[in-house]
């Protein structure tokens, strides 16, 4: 095989893509990125630095300037860093500007491993694996209100609930680059699917993929 061996993971927000992605890249060894991460560093950036979030010109400045090696998770989870995120991730410019640095990601040997919400579609539509990743709003809901009580945290669980339906309505109807999955992707529905079950079933895509890749 020549080339880096490239694996789509797209889906909506808790449906588990990122701990499935992060397992398979440790698997086989690839290189692993979050591009949902992009968005809030380009976000982060902009909000350390006191300028506005609505001036597409600013934000694709930051958005080039973002540095993908060492984008730190706990940091940029943060609410208000998502919450900016949103407003900039809808500017074609700054979506050409992340693309553009997640594509060079993409071409990373001997393998790379990128989850989002366009991956499959946009980003890398000839990837020879592309998995869409989702489950239930109510399922992804209790996730991430299991997630924060879990961490010491107040979470209201109607509050989550509509917040998971409000930034899946968002993210499947912007004009530009909504997510939905790639006509070739393989849905991987972990509603009622365990991490582990998830991750055998992913493994069993990809391994036939590489076999036919070889």
């Amino acid at each position: 095989m020549t080339g880096s061996f490239i694996i789509a993971i797209d889906g909506p927000a808790a449906a588990g893509k990122g701990t499935l992605s992060r397992g398979i890249a440790e698997q086989y060894g690839f290189h692993h990125l979050d591009t949902g991460l992009t968005y809030r560093a380009t976000a982060k950036a902009l909000l350390d630095a006191g300028l506005p979030l609505d001036d597409e010109a600013v934000a694709e400045k930051m958005a080039r300037e973002v540095e993908l090696a060492g984008l730190n998770r706990d940091i940029l989870s943060r609410h208000e860093i998502g919450e900016a995120a949103s407003k900039i991730a809808v500017m074609p410019a700054v979506r050409r500007a992340l693309v553009e640095a997640q594509r060079r990601f993409s071409e990373k040997l001997p393998g790379a491993v990128l989850d989002g919400r366009d991956i499959g579609t946009v980003v890398c539509p000839a990837a020879p694996v592309k998995l869409y990743v989702t489950a239930s709003p109510e399922v992804r809901a209790r996730r991430r209100y299991d997630e924060i009580i879990g961490k010491g945290g107040a979470a209201d669980f109607e509050a989550i609930f509509e917040d998971v339906k409000r930034r899946d309505d968002r993210d499947m109807n912007r004009a530009d680059s909504p997510m939905k999955p790639a006509v070739d992707a393989h849905l991987l529905d972990t509603s009622e699917m365990s991490i582990e079950a998830a991750f055998q079933a992913a493994k069993s895509i990809i391994d036939a993929a590489l076999s036919r890749n070889a």
